[in-house]
């Protein structure tokens, strides 16, 4: 017989129980309920050879962890380890991007400005390169000087007013009034070269160097005169590629030096101390090379932003060497790391019409490797090319990610430019790249969280099946379909 004491007690007891009972299952739903509201996000798709492009697809909601098997393919996102900040993403404002832009209608020019940098109604950019004169995509070879002046009394920029100057100002405007410039010169005038010609290699004459450091000074001055803002400068494009086109050619003590006694100096007499000076602006192969004999010395690296690189070292064995940007990023965590310039190079209509997928997810490739080995900037070659490929006065031409018919006046977005435009678009100036690290070699990401806590996962599959995957997130899993060469940016909240 149960005492009416003891009868009391285990009653309290069963309440209290049930009350904590229901507490806790109360905060399990709270918890459920705020992790849900946490936890979301949507989903943007572009595939070849579909209506997909930058397509909102689907809106996704994480729930419990799923402990992935190994013959799943899961993509674990960790917002807590941060590391290099964004700079931008961009493309090269050339003479020939300027040139066919002006042979556009003024329907397609607003349409063209508004697709590259409005960002709600386009992807954003926030990045751009100039040419100090001209390169290869310039209808013809020029300086900003009269031949022989050593001085430089005859410096005039007149050239780039006729398209160049106002195409770039038109840039600047379409992108909220901020763009983040920099410059790049391919070679110096002829007659402070060796091989007395602006192409095909030869070497800045020593007597030269100071002459030569001057007209970047004379340059920046110009154009921010003009109304274009000048944050950066690269020292030469290419220092070891002998072109047909503008080139010349630095060893890397060769360019230490001219930085370290010439150009650095200069700008800081000049009042222009604040320009961020990028070095190498080559391949990936001797990327690590050239940054170490520039960056071992304190004298010449005070003066460095960061190393600049191109792509198209995988003309060796068709293997971009990712590497050597995470050896650098490592070696030299005090520097940045800039992606400079890449394109796919033969401009050739038929892949273009038949939407070749290796065309666009060479740049995605490039882009999630380089971000997740410690690249804080990437730049497009070409933002715009005309029907050829050009123009171009040597003949090199080439894909952009728009082409625009001068003759038909018809504006081409390739696949290309919604790629870019996966990152560009969600990945803001300011954003922190956080851990993504993918289980499979199927699916390759990498992640940002922006300044406004949104996080922008980006995921690319080159397979030719549609894969499933799945997104970990502070212990909540979601799951998601990727399409056959297809890519996606998922925006969580």
């Amino acid at each position: 017989m149960i005492h009416k004491r003891h009868f009391s007690l285990l009653a309290l007891i069963v309440v209290c129980a049930t009350i904590l009972q229901c507490k806790n299952k109360t905060n399990d739903v709270e918890t459920n309920v705020y992790n849900s509201e946490i936890i979301k996000g949507k989903v943007y798709t572009t595939s070849h050879k579909s209506e997909l492009k930058l397509s909102l697809t689907s809106e996704i909601m994480f729930s419990k962890f799923k402990q992935p098997l190994e013959t799943d393919i899961d993509i674990v996102v960790s917002p807590n380890k941060e590391f290099q900040e964004f700079v931008g993403i961009g493309a090269a404002l050339t003479d020939a991007a300027a040139e066919t832009f002006y042979k556009l209608s003024d329907k397609n020019q607003k349409l063209f400005l508004e697709a590259y940098f409005d960002t709600e109604k386009g992807i954003g950019y926030s990045l751009a390169r100039t040419i100090i004169h001209s390169c290869d995509f310039s209808t013809e070879s020029y300086t900003y000087v009269e031949e022989g002046d050593t001085d430089l009394k005859t410096f005039s920029i007149a050239h780039d007013r006729k398209y160049r100057i106002p195409f770039t100002k038109r840039a600047i405007q379409a992108a909220g009034g901020s763009l983040t410039m920099y410059a790049s010169p391919w070679s110096p005038p002829a007659f402070m070269k060796t091989n007395n010609s602006m192409l095909k290699g030869g070497k800045l004459k020593k007597e030269f160097y100071q002459p030569w450091a001057n007209y970047y000074s004379k340059f920046i001055k110009a154009y921010e005169k003009e109304g274009i803002p000048i944050w950066g400068l690269s020292i030469q494009n290419e220092p070891m590629a002998v072109q047909r086109w503008e080139s010349c050619i630095y060893t890397a003590a060769e360019e230490r030096d001219f930085l370290k006694y010439y150009l650095g100096p200069t700008l800081e007499k000049d009042g222009l101390g604040d320009k961020k000076i990028i070095i190498w602006d080559h391949n990936r192969d001797l990327l690590f090379q050239r940054a170490s004999t520039i960056l071992n010395d304190p004298e010449a690296a005070k003066y460095v932003w960061g190393t600049g690189f191109h792509w198209y070292e995988d003309w060796k064995d068709d293997t971009p060497m990712f590497k050597n940007v995470a050896s650098v990023n490592e070696a030299y965590p005090d520097k940045k790391l800039i992606f400079t310039e890449g394109c796919n190079e033969g401009y050739d209509l038929e892949r273009l019409a038949n939407e070749d997928p290796k065309l666009a997810e060479r740049y995605g490739k490039s882009m999630i490797n380089d971000f997740n080995n410690g690249t804080a900037a990437w730049t497009d070659w070409n933002i715009l090319l005309d029907e050829t490929g050009g123009p171009n006065h040597v003949g090199n031409l080439c894909f952009a990610p728009v082409h625009g018919n001068t003759k038909t006046d018809e504006l081409t977005f390739t696949n290309t430019f919604y790629y870019i435009g996966h990152f560009s678009k969600f990945i803001r100036p300011g954003a922190k790249r956080i851990s993504s690290v993918s289980s499979s070699n199927s699916i390759i990401s990498t992640a940002f969280k922006n300044e406004n806590n949104t996080i922008a996962v980006i995921a690319m599959n080159t397979a030719d099946q549609p894969l499933e995957y799945t997104i970990t997130i502070d212990l909540k899993t979601a799951k998601l379909k990727l399409a056959a060469h297809s890519i996606q940016t998922i925006v969580l909240n």
